[in-house]
C-alpha cells in the first residue's frame, strides 16, 4: 500500500490529562469537572472513574519512552488546568506546572517534541460553580492560565493548542449532558459556550504568543467530514456543499461555525434561519478578540459520511447493514482522511495537523502474552493511505498524531473501548505494546529512508 508523506512529516501519538494521569488532587491539585461528573452515578459506564486511569502521573516516563521507542517525532498531551489552578483563579499550584516540566523534560531527553494541549474538557470544578463555559469570565480566567503555562515551559514546547474540540464542550457537556459536567441547555446556551470557548482561543492564544513569541499556536477542531461517492465532479462538488452546510445537522457541530469566526472575523451566512439571530447577538467587541488565526490547525477525524449529488444539492448515502465499525460503533471510511482534509483545507488555508485519528477496539491480551491487533493495522493502513493522497494533493499536512498512545479512560464510556497502541492493564499499570505498535514503528522506519 502507497504511504509517502513529504520531507520533515512528523509522526506521533496524543493523549488527554483526565484520561490517563489518574491523582487528580495529587500535591495540591484540584478537582476538575470530570473527577466530579466520574463520581455521579449512572454517568458511566460500569460505574468507572478516572480516579488512577493509567497512573501517567507517576508513570510518565515509561509513556516517554513507549513514544521514544515508537519513533514518534512527537507526543501531543493536555495539561491539567485544575492541577496548576486547582480553583481556577489564579492561585497557582506550583506543583503542577513542575510535573508538566517534568514531562516535557522526560519526552526532549528521549527526542520526542512535545505538543501541548492547553485545554481538553478538564475545566476546574470551581470554574464550573461560578457559571462555567457559560460566562466570559472563565474564557479570561483560561488566558490567564494558559499564559502561565506557555511562560513556565518557555523554550520547551514549539507547538501549542489552545483548545480541543470545542464542539464537543458545546454539544455534550453543555447540550445533551453526556458529557461533564453534564448540563443540558437549549441552542441559545449552547451557542454562548460556543461563543465564550471562541473567545477562550482568541485570549489564549494571545497570551502565549506574549510569553512565547516563538512558538506556534493552534486550535483543535472537529465536525462533519464527507467524502464523495465517486470521483464525479457532481459527486465532488456536493460533498464539499455537504461538509459546511448548516442544514446538514446540527451546525453546532460543524468545523465552519468554530472556525469561520476565528480565521475570518464572522459566522458563517445563516441568514433567514433560527441561527441569525444568535450570530447577531455576538457583539464586535467580542468578533475582535475571536478573530485570532491559529498558525496551525489539528482535526481530529475518525470518520466521515459518503455523499452524492441529488437534485442539484446532495444527499448522503446510507451505510449498509453490515458496514465495517470500530468496538464503539463508529463506521469505517477512509476517505475521510483524503478528501475532508482537502475541503478544509480549502476553507482553512493553514499548517495542518491530524492531531487524532484511531479506533477503539476490544483487544485483550492473547495467551501467548501478546496483544494481536490486526484490525488496526488494516484501518491504520487504509487511512493513512487516503491521508497520502490528500498531501499529495496539495494539502500542506504537517504530521499524523495516533489517538491515543495507550489506552485510556475514555470519558462516559469507562475503559472497554481500548483505542491505543500500547495496551494497559488498569489493575497493575502495566503496558504492553500492540501488534499494531510495532506495525507502525516499521512504517515510520522505513518512511525516514
Amino acid at each position: 500500500m502507497d504511504i509517502k508523506f513529504p520531507r520533515g512529516f512528523l509522526w506521533g501519538a496524543a493523549s488527554a490529562a483526565p484520561q490517563i494521569e489518574g491523582y487528580a488532587t495529587a500535591d495540591g491539585g484540584g478537582a476538575s469537572v470530570w473527577d466530579i461528573y466520574s463520581h455521579t452515578p449512572g454517568k458511566i459506564d460500569f460505574g468507572e472513574n478516572g480516579d488512577v486511569a493509567c497512573d501517567s502521573y507517576h508513570r510518565y516516563a515509561e509513556d516517554a519512552a513507549l513514544a521514544a521507542n515508537l519513533g514518534a517525532d512527537v507526543y501531543r498531551f493536555s495539561v491539567s488546568w485544575a492541577r496548576c489552578d486547582p480553583l481556577g483563579d489564579g492561585n497557582w499550584n506550583e506543583a503542577g506546572f513542575e510535573y508538566y516540566g517534568r514531562v516535557a523534560d522526560e519526552c526532549l531527553r528521549r527526542g520526542v517534541q512535545p505538543v501541548v494541549t492547553l485545554y481538553h474538557w478538564e475545566l476546574p470544578q470551581a470554574a464550573e460553580e461560578r457559571g462555567g463555559w457559560l460566562v466570559p469570565e472563565t474564557a479570561e480566567a483560561f488566558a490567564r492560565f494558559a499564559g502561565r503555562m506557555a511562560e513556565y515551559l518557555r523554550g520547551r514546547v514549539k507547538l501549542y493548542f489552545t483548545l480541543n474540540e470545542p464542539q464537543c464542550t458545546v454539544t455534550m457537556s453543555y447540550g445533551d449532558g453526556s458529557h461533564a459536567p453534564g448540563r443540558v441547555l437549549d441552542k441559545a446556551g449552547q451557542f454562548r459556550v460556543l461563543v465564550n470557548q471562541q473567545l477562550a482561543h482568541g485570549l489564549a492564544m494571545r497570551a502565549v504568543k506574549a510569553a512565547d513569541p516563538d512558538c506556534t499556536v493552534g486550535i483543535v477542531s472537529t465536525g462533519r467530514h464527507c467524502f464523495p461517492d465517486s470521483e464525479s465532479p457532481e459527486d465532488i462538488a456536493a460533498a464539499r456543499l455537504a461538509g459546511f452546510d448548516l442544514a446538514g445537522g446540527d451546525p453546532l457541530f460543524t468545523h465552519n461555525w468554530l472556525l469561520d469566526p476565528i480565521f475570518y472575523g464572522s459566522y458563517p451566512d445563516c441568514e433567514g434561519t433560527e441561527w441569525a439571530e444568535l450570530a447577531a447577538s455576538v457583539t464586535p467587541r467580542e468578533l475582535e478578540i475571536i478573530h485570532c488565526p491559529p498558525e496551525a490547525i489539528g482535526y481530529n477525524i475518525y470518520h466521515g459520511k459518503r455523499v452524492r449529488a441529488a437534485g442539484g444539492g446532495y444527499e448522503f448515502v446510507p451505510e449498509y447493514p453490515g458496514f465495517p465499525r470500530t468496538s464503539l460503533g463508529w463506521p469505517i471510511t477512509p476517505e475521510a482522511l483524503d478528501w475532508s482534509v482537502r475541503y478544509l483545507y480549502e476553507r482553512y488555508p493553514a499548517p495542518t495537523y491530524i492531531a487524532e485519528n484511531g479506533l477503539a477496539c476490544a483487544d485483550v491480551v492473547s495467551l501467548d502474552g501478546r496483544v494481536h491487533d490486526p484490525q488496526r493495522i488494516d484501518f491504520l493502513a487504509r487511512y493513512l493511505a487516503a491521508l497520502s493522497r490528500a498531501a499529495a494533493g496539495g494539502v500542506d499536512l504537517r504530521g499524523w498524531l495516533h489517538w491515543s498512545l495507550t489506552d485510556n479512560f475514555e470519558w462516559s464510556n469507562g475503559y472497554y473501548p481500548r483505542f491505543g497502541l500500547v495496551y494497559c492493564d488498569y489493575r497493575t499499570g502495566e503496558r504492553i505494546p500492540k501488534d499494531s505498535y510495532y506495525w507502525l514503528r516499521e512504517l515510520i522506519a522505513a518512511s525516514r529512508e
